[in-house]
């Protein structure tokens, strides 16, 4: 794969399923438009598919209870994600809103009639509700300390609301008044209350806790349901019973804690898997209630594997796995007996998997995955792969460490990967302690112990890797963003001899100005490092600068509030001061995702620079 076939990579997104209509959204880059562009479309029974719709980009598709509408969001243009309904038997799809800030993802009541939704209103004045620009806005006045997200923006002036819609009248209805924020509806069975997650108390004060909330749809106050143990997202009714999926901790201790499945039983939210094994991935959507369990997607060991929860409950080995063992599952769907899957595995970005048969979308040239296992100095177990590269080399090695430090490499399709081993080098993928997948107590390891076991474990799986034949280990470079950024520049800094040249993306460099200017700076700090500055301050690699002295990439994007641009700025500029050949890359518009969801130029622009950089320094 090189970098113009990023416009090959046609990808399913969201499926759902009833009878026998199985629809997908697909989603291509599309360097012209400088967007992602794609439509609905159906998996027919014979294992083809063909293009349901024709929006410019439509995706979130939900097909009513009743089977016969689709609701889903459509994008047209450069505009914002606007609610769309559709007749399973055909004809023009209906739009239903026509909001400034566009609409969330649609959930039908019971009874077909109407449709759920959140959206985000500004505030009069902001936004492009008036004809003054961005400009003329009033100052904003904040007095929390969680507001602004990444890749989203300011919060406080445009929170979200709950709205109903009737899908004949089209008339909406907006149930909550932005006075406290609402995510994931879900129904009440008999479609009298929209089951919501909001923050504790309704976010009376700073918190990481959330709790369920049932909002009347005849209006009135939203009634507590079950204050979370932790956090919550996602719950799903099915009769009388709530589940939701969320992890348990006290305080701002949330950052590594695997989610697991709960259920409300009365007034208190009783845990249904274990703890230490059971990791539900929250970016494959909500459990689905089948007749004999509930259905998750589970990470397990770089898999995301589509699993089934006993009623009971239990530990990894008690939950049947459907689908995805040696993939990712990155969305499900189940309507009676039939299921329904997307799945990315390492030579396929996405697959839809209906009852068994798989059906793919996308045709690119990849190159051989290799597992790699072993144990750690200490002798504890690693894991990771590397992707190879044709021809018996010898060949330029990347090791690529991935971010988070709680996600992972996996057994998914990595765009990243398959690019760098077209061009010839052999990437090396870990998942050193600190990752998610291989249990909870593996992923707080790294908790106040940054630069030690997590090192230990990156280097133990280069060597695996520099064992193999054909790798050159003469020829290493490092690269990796944020986690994987700020691990780069630690390596560069500790074990520089290991490696020709470094790239740093994204990263976090010294904790003490990530705390105050990151959009989760006000507790990730002090929930990894501990608030002890000094303890912070020997956990930043910018402390040891002066160490590093090899060829130094930084590289960032302008609009990261993750790990903001500052952290990028102190780094260049103490590498240039002392003299090391570095360079600053920043690309415009761009937040912290640049290299999963950014825009298509940027990607491949980025995906050539890299090229070059190791051409300069491996080559």
């Amino acid at each position: 794969m090189r970098p113009a076939d990023l416009e090959l990579l046609a990808t399913p997104g969201t499926v759902d399923v009833s009878g026998d209509l199985v629809l997908v959204s697909v989603a291509t880059p599309d360097f012209e438009s400088n967007s992602y562009r794609g439509g609905l479309h159906r998996v027919l029974p014979d294992g083809t598919t063909r293009q349901w719709t024709s929006g410019d980009r439509d995706f979130a598709q939900r097909i009513s209870p009743d089977g016969r509408w689709v609701a889903f969001l459509r994008v047209t243009g450069k505009g914002k994600p606007q609610l769309h309904v559709i007749a399973t038997d055909g004809g023009d799809a209906r739009c239903l809103t026509d909001l400034p800030l566009g609409a969330g993802a649609p959930v039908w009541s019971p009874d077909s009639r109407r449709v759920a939704f959140t959206a985000r209103v500004p505030e009069p004045g902001r936004y492009g509700t008036t004809d003054d620009g961005p400009e003329a806005e009033a100052p904003r006045r904040i007095t929390r300390l969680y507001y602004r997200l990444d890749d989203v923006g300011f919060l406080n002036d445009r929170r979200p609301r709950l709205f109903v819609v009737d899908v004949d009248s089209g008339e909406s209805t907006e149930l909550t008044d932005g006075t406290f924020d609402v995510e994931n509806p879900a129904w009440s069975a008999d479609g009298s209350e929209i089951i919501v997650v909001t923050d504790q108390d309704l976010g009376e004060t700073d918190t990481l806790h959330k709790e369920l909330r049932a909002v009347p749809v005849a209006g009135g106050e939203p009634r507590l349901v079950v204050r979370c143990p932790g956090d919550a997202r996602f719950p799903v009714v099915s009769d009388s019973e709530i589940f939701f999926v969320g992890s348990e901790f006290t305080g701002i201790h949330a950052v590594a804690r695997n989610c697991g499945l709960f259920r409300v039983d009365g007034d208190v939210a009783v845990r249904l898997t274990d703890a230490e094994t059971v990791d539900i991935d929250p970016q494959s959507g909500a459990p689905v209630v089948v007749a004999d369990g509930i259905l998750v997607a589970v990470r397990n060991r770089g898999a995301v594997e589509l699993r089934r929860v006993p009623f009971s409950g239990g530990a990894l080995t008690d939950l049947p796995l459907l689908a995805g063992s040696s993939g990712l599952v990155k969305s499900f769907a189940a309507n009676g007996s039939r299921v329904a899957a997307v799945v990315s595995t390492p030579d396929d970005p996405g697959s839809v998997w209906v009852d068994g048969v798989s059906v793919s979308f996308a045709s690119v040239p990849t190159y051989r995955v290799q597992e790699l296992t072993g144990t750690a100095s200490d002798g504890y177990p690693v894991h990771g792969w590397v992707v190879l590269p044709s021809g018996e080399g010898p060949h330029p090695v990347l090791l690529a460490v991935h971010g988070g430090p709680f996600m992972y490499h996996g057994w998914g399709f990595f765009d990243e990967a398959q690019v760098y081993a077209d061009a010839g080098y052999a990437v090396v993928l870990p998942n050193p302690r600190g990752s998610a997948g291989y249990g909870q107590s593996h992923g707080q390891a790294v908790i106040g112990n940054f630069g030690k076991v997590d090192v230990d474990d990156l280097l133990s799986v280069l060597d695996l890797a520099l064992a193999l034949p054909g790798l050159d280990a003469d020829r290493v470079g490092v690269m990796g963003g944020s986690y994987g950024g700020f691990m780069t520049s630690w390596l560069a800094a500790h074990h520089g001899e290991r490696f020709r040249a470094a790239w740093s993306e994204r990263a976090v460099n010294s904790w003490d100005s990530f705390t105050g200017s990151s959009d989760i700076g006000w507790f990730f700090a002090d929930a990894y490092c501990g608030p002890d500055p000094e303890a912070q301050r020997a956990m930043s690699p910018l402390t040891y600068v002066e160490k590093i002295n090899i060829p130094f990439a930084v590289v960032h994007s302008e609009n990261d509030w993750r790990c903001p641009i500052e952290q990028a700025q102190r780094m260049f500029v103490a590498l240039k001061r002392q003299g090391v050949e570095t360079e600053l890359l920043l690309f415009p518009g761009e937040g912290h995702e640049l290299t999963r969801s950014g825009q298509p130029r940027h990607r491949r622009q980025r995906f050539e620079a890299v090229l070059e950089w190791w051409g300069r320094h491996l080559a």
